[in-house]
């Protein structure tokens, strides 16, 4: 009973648009049916004036950012990057028909080929860099005096209290480590700061990782880029891991920001970062 009820919703919710990004192109084309939600909804270009936004049809609903629904989101912008320059649309980009979409390119259009030119003919690739702690902190030990000195009287002390001695230690030690995570993150911009456009820091996640960034590469420069990134790896080697990904859309340096404005419908801004 509970299944019939959930196909009889399925089959009467709204159908709207689902937008992955928009291209360069006057032609329409299929990407095969991929579109999200699972439904093998194709995958298809609507166009203005030499632009196209990639969509697939799709009920209209609020798309929650599962590994599923990343992934076929994702997927959808991989495989059109193969041929075309993209912009990525942000996750969860729902129109109620094609003149909305149509719409969208028009009221941004401008700015929209400003970003395209901006981005022809390159891609973006992640870089993080986690690193082994209890190494770095046997290494300090060893390099810096002060660390050493105070950790051997923590040891050698057999009366009194130690309490504000580990403190001061741990304070030691937590400042060594942000200055030497900072020098290392110095050099690795340092190294691939000539091969790449322009660079974004993220976030680091969790206590081990020092870097979480992402680069954008001219397409031609891709080999050197990776070769660099070796390079920085075998520095590095037992100290760091780096996780390199890529090539993707350039998701950190190109956003589509939609807004609703009163009385006008959905509008957008598209921003291009450089940073």
């Amino acid at each position: 009973m509970i299944a019939e009820t959930e196909q009889v919703a399925t089959e009467t919710a709204q159908e709207g648009k689902y937008v992955y990004c928009i291209i360069e192109t006057g032609e329409p084309r299929s990407f095969g049916p991929m579109g999200i939600g699972g439904r093998g909804d194709e995958v298809y270009t609507v166009h203005h004036r030499g632009l196209a936004a990639v969509v697939s049809n799709t009920p209209l609903m609020v798309y929650d950012p599962t590994r599923e629904n990343v992934f076929a989101h994702e997927q959808v912008n991989e495989t059109v990057m193969r041929e075309f320059t993209v912009l990525p649309m942000a996750f969860g980009a729902l129109f109620r028909t094609e003149d909305d979409i149509i719409e969208l390119i028009r009221g941004t259009y401008d700015a929209l080929r400003d970003v395209l030119a901006k981005m022809e003919g390159k891609v973006e690739f992640g870089l993080k860099v986690n690193w082994d702690r209890d190494r770095v902190i046997a290494e300090l030990e060893e390099q810096n005096e002060e660390i050493r000195r105070l950790k051997e009287q923590i040891t050698s002390r057999t009366t009194g209290s130690t309490y504000f001695a580990r403190m001061q230690l741990g304070r030691l030690i937590e400042n060594a480590l942000s200055d030497q995570a900072d020098a290392y993150i110095r050099d690795v911009y340092s190294v691939l700061r000539d091969t790449a456009v322009a660079s974004r820091a993220n976030k680091p996640i969790g206590d081990k990782m020092i870097m979480n960034a992402a680069f954008l590469i001219e397409r031609d420069r891709e080999a050197e880029f990776d070769s660099k990134v070796n390079e920085l790896a075998a520095k590095y080697d037992g100290k760091c891991a780096f996780k390199y990904t890529g090539p993707w859309p350039p998701y950190n340096f190109v956003h589509i920001r939609l807004k609703l404005e009163r009385g006008e419908g959905a509008g957008a801004e598209a921003i291009t970062s450089t940073r």
